[in-house]
């Protein structure tokens, strides 16, 4: 096996098993940021050949509040499948899940291709056939949610499961840096955030990410949902938890744990 074949088996195994794992870059410290991208890659490869379909890209760790938690410095990128959608209040089994956290994001659906270098927040917003609110359900393969930003670009930003709201909205009538969201968890207040926790405006996320998939003869393709990246810190899911999102203009989103 390569050093990404080996990796992606070691994921892979710890999906299947329920199991968390330690970091990939301890006992693989020559692995970079590019083998990271392939050992997604591989894992993904893997999930389709399943029966599951790629339906979108997610953006992760662009708040400050994420990269602190997380304690790395630049977003990522990973894809969405087929196999993590869940509607909206329907139970969320955690016997399928390692950890889970639920984070707040405003959700893109793109009407247009939008394909780098080149491209502008103004170019994603005239791209864009809707936004809505959404919930991404986030599962970190490595155990306390531990790891350095290679090991969570192998592990397909830890992206688990998404739930998107009913009500979707031009963005044109929009200015999403000020859509603000509350997120109560059991109906109790935890935190508040506005879209510009995402990196101003959640359209320059969504720009930065076409661009880099740009220079790798990439696009984010038309019918694709982008999860922008999270306003606030993940809340962890436990038995019986519902949280709640709701957000200005978007309406509300919610997960109930079972």
């Amino acid at each position: 096996m390569t050093i990404t074949e080996d990796c992606a088996a070691e994921l892979e195994n710890a999906v299947r098993d329920r199991s968390a794992i330690g970091p990939l870059t301890v006992d693989h410290p020559a692995l970079t940021l590019d083998d990271a991208y392939d050992v997604q890659a591989l894992v993904v490869q893997h999930r389709l050949a399943g029966g599951e379909r790629v339906i979108g890209a997610k953006l992760g760790l662009t708040s400050r509040a994420k990269q602190v938690q997380m304690n790395v410095d630049e977003p990522v990128y990973g894809q969405l499948l087929s196999g993590g959608i869940h509607a909206s209040d329907d139970p969320v089994v955690l016997a399928n899940y390692i950890h889970p956290r639920v984070e707040p994001e405003i959700v893109f659906v793109i009407g247009d291709e939008l394909r780098g270098p080149g491209v502008t927040a103004g170019d994603v917003i005239a791209a864009t056939r809707a936004v809505c609110c959404g919930l991404e359900i986030i599962d970190s393969r490595f155990a306390d949610f531990k790891f350095t930003m290679t090991d969570v670009v192998a592990d397909n930003t830890s992206a688990a499961g998404i739930v998107m709201g009913p009500t979707y909205v031009s963005p044109a009538d929009l200015d999403l840096s000020l859509i603000g969201v509350l997120l109560e968890v059991d109906g109790q207040l935890v935190t508040t955030a506005a879209g510009a926790a995402t990196m101003g405006h959640p359209a320059d996320a969504v720009a930065m990410l076409a661009n880099w998939l740009g220079e790798r003869g990439q696009a984010i393709e038309a019918g694709w949902v982008v999860f922008s990246g999270g306003l606030t810190n993940a809340v962890p899911l436990a038995p019986g938890t519902h949280v709640r999102a709701t957000f200005g203009h978007l309406g509300s989103v919610g997960v109930r744990a079972t």
